[in-house]
């Protein structure tokens, strides 16, 4: 697998997009994460951090998008995708104007990753294009063992996102089902935050249930309707 072919072959999601990108917690991040991209062309790197369940993803997404509206290129690949193919998978893709890596984490302490992903760093940055990552921490608090690669991180942006509350994710269900073409008032929203496991990626799971069943059943989002699909 080569890079041309890696890059064919990765589709951003439609609906990760700054304009979506909702909840308060994070929204000052968000903020100024658009910000810091904006003048990208002097940053080598922007670091994203935070929990799995922060939004890191959607917003690495929502910056390829963004960089394509401007008639730049960009792919978004996490290293779970990439590590069945090996670090070599990382070569060529200096070619793109941004490189977002999702869940660079995964490959601290792994000598081969660390050394493929600084040599595409300093690509990128004698080409004047822009590498963003997403960890799980800020780059000091994780174990990467070459100290180029390391150094490089922590002298990058770095864009911290919090664990949302209640609200922010009840708000975040919401949008979304709304952007669905979904009607879900404050009641059932409601019934389903008491009810579901409160990680938003589950959330947003449960909704891409009730989605297809609603379209099949061609039911309004009701709680008797929720508690039959869920089996609650």
């Amino acid at each position: 697998m080569n890079a041309s072919q890696l890059v064919l072959g990765v589709r951003l999601r439609d609906d990760a997009r700054f304009d979506n990108f909702h909840g308060d917690r994070n929204r000052e991040a968000a903020l100024r994460f658009q910000s810091v991209l904006s003048g990208a062309d002097e940053l080598p790197v922007v670091v994203v951090c935070g929990d799995s369940d922060t939004g890191k993803s959607h917003l690495l997404q929502a910056a390829c998008h963004r960089a394509e509206a401007l008639g730049n290129t960009a792919v978004c690949i996490s290293i779970a995708e990439l590590e069945p193919f090996g670090p070599e998978a990382l070569a060529g893709l200096d070619a793109m104007d941004i490189v977002a890596l999702d869940d660079l984490d995964r490959i601290a302490g792994r000598a081969d990753w660390e050394e493929a992903v600084f040599h595409l760093y300093n690509r990128l940055h004698d080409g004047g294009h822009t590498l963003i990552v997403s960890l799980s921490e800020v780059p000091a608090s994780l174990p990467f063992t070459l100290p180029d690669l390391a150094s490089r991180l922590r002298q990058g942006v770095t864009v911290q996102l919090g664990i949302y509350r209640d609200a922010d994710r009840q708000k975040i269900l919401m949008a979304r089902a709304e952007r669905r073409g979904l009607t879900m008032t404050d009641e059932v929203a409601g019934f389903i935050m008491r009810r579901a496991p409160r990680r938003l990626g589950e959330l947003l799971g449960i909704l891409d249930t009730l989605d297809e069943n609603s379209l099949q059943a061609q039911r309004r989002l009701t709680i008797p309707f929720v508690k039959t699909v869920m089996q609650w």
